[in-house]
């Protein structure tokens, strides 16, 4: 009876656990991906006049440069958000572990982060309110990102010892299979044209002209916070505090110098740590590149229309999250370590591929959702293989670096794609600097060695 009622504890745990991830596709999906940073760069926050002189050459080349002008307002935001995350993931994550307040840190970053989705919905489609809403964008990214710094440090209060390849697996599945829902949701009631005039607006038949407020893309948003705010409540309600650590830290001061001494005792003592932050922070750029660039890439070199492009996207999600369930038990079975390697190995073949097919949409189909096919494994197995490394009641300040050093590295793909479409002449040759990125990664992680299997129970 006993037994029965821990597993039961458990499992009520790990969906507690799960349905963060599940409702956090409403910032990954909606706010950062599909709707909120392409409205910022989209033509409703050029000037009228210059619009209507578009038919012009001179008008074209203006309303060229504005929409250069959002794309880099919007690249600045979050640009500024991940310096921010990088200086303060890391004592956040101690200070949480020791002052024994990890659940608390979450909560109030969830918050945040739930409040800056729900500001957007005041945003209107005029020049003067671009800067406040890339300024939610950024503000949105430091709380999303200090939130997830003590969710994933939870890991090891949920998974038991030699699971915890499969429980991360199962986080992250939740999070594709959620994204899939709400978009399928936001698109079926916000967006979607059903009524045959080639506008936009779903079953609510909410505007979406410029004069009309863009109000099918702001409820959208608005939708997307309470269903993040909604999904986040078990998780708080379910899953126990941590303990406070013997030894406290007065202030946040003291934990950046005592994170600096713990920096330098990784290089002399746990060299294999350090070596995979920076391999993983490489690999996990390459694969965020394979989102960020799928659609240009789809659109551009294959000719999907704005609804291909859509139907690719949940497609890609789909698959993502069947391979990261899959993924799990290989990850407890093989160890991570492998899981990352072989996961790497694919999404360098399978990238190279696109370069080589032309122009046929088939084939990206094809290649495209293979590529999808290793995403979810190798972020699952990441995060599964440093916690495997973290000492347990200190896995905050660990994966407050693995926060700090994915920040890093945030550049790395969008610039190798920039480079090769710039050397190449074409926008197709963009995946070569993906592949090259992923490349870097995987030779990296061949001076990672294989941790210790915990004992499975």
């Amino acid at each position: 009876m006993q037994q029965a009622t821990a597993m039961r504890t458990d499992r009520r745990g790990l969906v507690a656990w799960a349905l963060w991830d599940w409702g956090s596709a409403a910032f990954n999906a909606v706010v950062t991906t599909f709707v909120f940073s392409t409205y910022l760069a989209s033509r409703a926050f050029v000037d009228p006049a210059l619009v209507a002189r578009e038919e012009t050459s001179a008008g074209a080349a203006a309303v060229e440069r504005a929409l250069a002008h959002n794309a880099a307002v919007v690249s600045v935001a979050l640009t500024v958000g991940g310096v921010v995350v990088a200086l303060v993931a890391p004592a956040v994550g101690r200070l949480s572990d020791q002052s024994g307040h990890r659940k608390r840190t979450v909560l109030v970053a969830t918050i945040g982060t739930v409040a800056a989705i729900g500001m957007m919905v005041f945003v209107a489609p005029t020049q003067p309110l671009l800067a406040f809403g890339a300024a939610l964008l950024g503000i949105g990214t430091v709380a999303y990102e200090i939130a997830s710094v003590g969710y994933n440090a939870m890991l090891g209060q949920i998974a038991p010892a030699g699971r915890t390849g499969r429980v991360s697996a199962i986080g992250w599945a939740a999070g594709y299979f959620g994204g899939i829902v709400l978009l399928v949701v936001l698109l079926v009631l916000c967006i979607e044209d059903f009524s045959g005039t080639g506008d936009t607006g779903g079953l609510l038949h909410l505007p979406s002209t410029i004069a009309g407020g863009s109000w099918d893309v702001r409820v959208a948003i608005g939708i997307a916070a309470v269903w993040f705010a909604l999904s986040a409540v078990p998780l708080f309600l379910v899953v126990p505090e941590t303990a406070a650590a013997p030894v406290r830290t007065g202030s946040i001061w003291t934990a950046y110098a005592n994170l600096g001494r713990d920096i330098a005792r990784l290089a002399r003592e746990r060299r294999n740590v350090l070596v995979f932050l920076i391999a993983s922070a490489v690999f996990r750029d390459g694969v965020t590149g394979v989102f960020t660039f799928g659609g240009i890439l789809a659109a551009q070199v294959f000719g999907f229309s704005p609804s291909e492009v859509i139907l690719f996207a949940i497609a890609a999600n789909i698959v993502a999250g069947i391979a990261t369930v899959v993924s799990g038990r290989l990850d407890d079975r093989f160890g991570s370590r492998a899981l990352i390697v072989v996961a790497l190995v694919g999404l360098v073949l399978c990238g190279s591929g696109v370069l080589l097919i032309g122009t046929a949409q088939a084939g990206f189909w094809v290649l495209g959702l293979a590529l999808c096919m290793f995403v979810g494994p190798v972020q699952s197995s990441s995060r599964a293989y440093l916690a495997g490394l973290a000492v347990p009641g200190r896995e905050g300040e660990l994966f407050g670096l693995y926060a700090t050093t994915g920040r890093a590295a945030s550049f790395l793909a969008p610039a190798a794609f920039g480079i090769a479409v710039t050397l190449g002449g074409q926008t197709r040759f963009g995946i070569l600097g993906i592949v090259v990125v992923l490349l870097v990664g995987l030779v990296l992680m061949a001076f990672v060695r294989r941790a210790e299997p915990e004992p499975a129970t």
